[in-house]
């Protein structure tokens, strides 16, 4: 479980008492995540999903609040920050910045098909199409610098093949700095792993946890959700479930010739990311646990895998249906 902040139940009462919701019947705190302290309360008036930031500032989430009003306004199933009484809709919880949201319905896939990718594809065109004439602006703090910063502290500690493919995914992040940031851009959610999607049925039925959004390239969002639902055990890419994503994405918003041409680059930089990111947290562990803390960890060679995989892919490969 990750919760980094435990809370009782006398000061949820107190929190959520403005919010006029009712009785607190049960909160409990949420698996799955591993940045956040997520929990699933329980209120005469429904149920939510209470998040206390962990990580990010309070310009950070403000953000998010007015990105997430944006999409919904646009008809896609995303949360929203319940407004308490006085209009506000982001607080403090155990000092740290609260969202109270609507519980969606549906439940993760574990074993994602051709469909699932397919409804996957649709629903991510359609909320890159809903900011892409005017995002709002926001960078990612762990973008390809942090990933260039961060990359070269930890082939500190790597050695043998894990150091050669971490050093080449650098060289190669660097390289591709200025054409990442002519890509075409809106508002990303940057984090849509299997975890993060719901689905009622066959029907995707929400997209949660935007803390990870930002702006930027919308093929950079669709590379990382490809790493996600399309990849075999050992970490090559299954075309079936990849040419569904695809195929659903382009029918709604077409590739550019641009696009096409760093496909295979983009696909690199999300392994990279993740990769990266889950070694730093693999490392922080001990210090989290001294803390009390805990932390759900993901295994970090599961993108190392996936990168090295995705050194033979092709450049037409995902565009030639």
């Amino acid at each position: 479980m990750s919760v980094f902040t435990p809370l009782q139940r006398a000061e949820l009462e107190t929190f959520l008492e403005p919010y006029r919701l009712g009785r607190l019947h049960a909160f409990e705190g949420i698996l799955g995540g591993s940045e956040n302290s997520n929990f699933f309360v329980s209120l005469d008036a429904g149920e939510y999903v209470l998040t206390l930031v962990e990580r990010g500032t309070r310009e950070r989430m403000e953000f998010v609040v007015d990105l997430l009003e944006r999409l919904r306004h646009a008809g896609l199933p995303v949360p929203y920050a319940v407004a308490e009484e006085d209009g506000i809709r982001l607080r403090e919880l155990a000092e740290k910045p609260a969202l109270l949201q609507p519980r969606l319905p549906g439940s993760h896939i574990a074993q994602p098909n051709a469909h699932h990718c397919e409804e996957l594809g649709r629903l991510l065109a359609r909320l890159h199409l809903a900011t892409r004439d005017d995002p709002l602006m926001h960078a990612s703090d762990r973008g390809l610098q942090w990933m260039i910063d961060e990359g070269s502290l930890m082939a500190l500690e790597l050695d043998g093949a894990d150091l050669e493919l971490l050093r080449g995914a650098i060289t190669e992040t660097a390289m591709l700095q200025d054409a990442f940031d002519e890509l075409p851009s809106a508002n990303l959610h940057a984090d849509m792993f299997r975890d993060n999607v719901l689905f009622d049925g066959t029907h995707l039925s929400g997209v949660i946890d935007f803390h990870n959004a930002c702006s930027g390239p919308m093929l950079y969002d669709l590379a990382i959700a490809a790493n996600d639902w399309c990849s075999n055990l050992d970490g090559s890419l299954d075309l079936p479930r990849l040419r569904a994503l695809l195929g659903a994405y382009a029918a709604v918003r077409p590739f550019s010739r641009q696009e096409a041409e760093h496909w295979p680059s983009l696909l690199r930089i999300a392994c990279l990311r993740f990769w990266l990111s889950r070694l730093i947290a693999v490392k922080a562990a001990p210090i989290a646990a001294e803390d009390g803390h805990q932390v759900l960890l993901k295994d970090p060679n599961e993108f190392r895998r996936r990168l090295a995989a995705r050194q033979q892919v092709e450049p037409t490969l995902p565009f030639a249906f």
